[in-house]
């Protein structure tokens, strides 16, 4: 309570009220008392007022140490100078804040109707009042700075999960507990330790973890556990009974950590930490098997070729993506690159199918584009009703540097002029294989310039989430225009990786074929 609240409670009061400090001071008077003695207003000084000042020097002081109303008696001067004898009870006034204590006086003049029992109870009541108004208020305040707190954790808890549900990949996890786990756990810092053959198994012995944009402690290489200050702590992630390591966490000097709020978030970061480390060996083993079902290229004298795969970002299953280089004769030779629509074992199984029929059906026709085509898409419809596929074939040949192609539903060549620029060669479009039976397809022809590259590619290269193919078209030609005076391998490597830190949805399969001056 403050003045301004006493003085509107004790105004309602019909006898007189005066707070003053323990010097005499008045800090407040309410009307009655203005009405008992004018000169009892605030600013005024009670010890030079009383006749008797010694002794309500020592009341003050009695009553300052008590706690209930003790009585007394005190004469002072009125404003005119007369006396008046005044009957009192003071006590400490306990809800005064102020930076000297104070004494609250209930006064009635000793020469008018004495009411002493009934002031007495009406100063106790209105005590026990201001104490019980003064526990509800702290007892509010209280409550109100305890769910102001709850809900401050609460909020930084659903942030984690929120972080850590959305991370696909051990590095965003790390990144996820690193950006929100301090906060959650009212600490200064963390650190991860984790047992990273435990997280993903390695599938050969030179397998490593993906190096990580956040710090981490790798518990297999390190022989043992760093030692930490006596501010933190650590706490075992384990899942699905497998530890996977462990959080150290760094407090602030003095803190007091929740052990079950604790012990909730290194559960939920180490089923984030599994759930990572199950889907990278996942991505691995899909990766590891699509580059198995991949042709190993020959080598072909006078031409500078290249091939290359990458899977998508958050691939776990093998897709229908191929390649491969067909020696026709002496002077000619076949290129091709396809892409089964789908992902999983069984677009994985006629993928490799279609390359094992691709190379039996090029060795009988292989001079004749449309003649391949059109029997790859017999094939497709026989064997794997469906089914679709994209592809092209081409051939090449060399003594008159003319190249022969055919599409089917694929997307176009790109042509890399020695000087940099470049062309789509967009001719000889047809229907994908497979939907479509007995299809004409078209023949397109061109003469290679000299040291000019050709890039085979599959749509997952060009294809963004929310964004047009032109887009991927235009941004494929912007950077093969950087690619002047790079061989095969090097061109290859740029183009398979342009944008690395953008999310590719699907697989990329890449051909390149420089064609050096005869």
């Amino acid at each position: 309570m403050n003045l301004a609240a006493f003085r509107a409670f004790a105004r309602l009061l019909p006898h007189a009220v005066v707070v003053c400090t323990a010097s005499g001071r008045i800090l407040a008077a309410n009307p009655p008392a203005y009405r008992t003695v004018g000169s009892l207003r605030p600013g005024a000084h009670l010890l030079e007022l009383a006749l008797d000042a010694d002794q309500v020097a020592e009341r003050l002081t009695q009553w300052l140490r008590s706690g209930s109303p003790l009585p007394g008696v005190m004469t002072v001067r009125d404003g005119e100078g007369r006396t008046v004898r005044l009957r009192c009870h003071g006590a400490r006034a306990s809800w005064w804040q102020g930076p000297e204590p104070a004494v609250q006086l209930h006064l009635s003049r000793l020469d008018v109707n004495d009411r002493f029992v009934a002031l007495t109870q009406r100063v106790s009541l209105m005590h026990q009042q201001m104490a019980y108004r003064r526990a509800i208020a702290e007892q509010r305040d209280k409550l109100l700075r305890s769910e102001k707190e709850a809900r401050g954790r609460m909020q930084r808890l659903y942030r984690l999960t929120a972080e850590l549900a959305s991370s696909a990949n051990l590095t965003e996890v790390c990144e996820a507990v690193h950006k929100c786990a301090p906060q959650a756990l009212d600490a200064v810092d963390i650190t991860l330790e984790l047992h990273s053959h435990r997280i993903v198994p390695p599938l050969a012995p030179a397998d490593t973890l993906p190096v990580l944009t956040t710090s981490w402690v790798d518990l297999d290489r390190v022989r043992r556990k760093p030692p930490l200050p006596d501010t933190a702590r650590r706490v075992p992630l384990e899942a699905e009974g497998i530890v996977l390591g462990s959080l150290a966490i760094h407090y602030a000097p003095g803190a007091e950590p929740d052990s079950e709020h604790t012990t909730a978030i290194a559960q939920q970061v180490a089923q984030a930490v599994r759930r990572a480390g199950l889907f990278e060996h996942e991505h691995r083993l899909a990766e590891r098997l699509q580059r198995s079902l991949l042709p190993r290229l020959p080598e072909v004298p006078g031409l500078d070729i290249a091939s290359g795969y990458a899977p998508g970002t958050h691939m776990v299953d093998v897709g229908g993506d191929w390649y491969d280089i067909h020696l026709l004769s002496d002077d000619s030779i076949g290129l091709t690159i396809g892409d089964v629509a789908g992902h999983g074992i069984a677009e994985a199984t006629a993928m490799a199918q279609i390359n094992t029929a691709l190379r039996s059906i090029a060795r009988r026709h292989g001079e004749h584009p449309p003649a391949v085509m059109a029997e790859l898409n017999d094939f497709l419809g026989t064997y794997h009703e469906g089914l679709m596929a994209t592809a092209c074939y081409a051939t090449y040949h060399r003594p008159t540097r003319t190249l022969r192609y055919t599409r089917a539903g694929h997307p176009p060549f790109l042509l890399i002029h020695a000087d940099g620029s470049t062309r789509y060669l967009e001719g000889a479009l047809a229907p994908p294989l497979g939907p479509v039976p007995m299809t004409d397809y078209p023949l397109a022809e061109i003469a290679i310039p000299d040291n000019a590259t050709l890039v085979f590619y599959t749509d997952g290269l060009i294809e963004r989430r929310g964004e047009s193919l032109d887009a991927g078209l235009d941004r494929l030609a912007r950077t093969a225009r950087t690619t002047s005076g790079l061989n095969a391998g090097d061109t290859c490597a740029l183009l398979l990786h342009q944008q690395p830190d953008t999310d590719m949805p699907d697989d990329r399969a890449l051909l390149t074929v420089r064609f050096p001056s005869t």
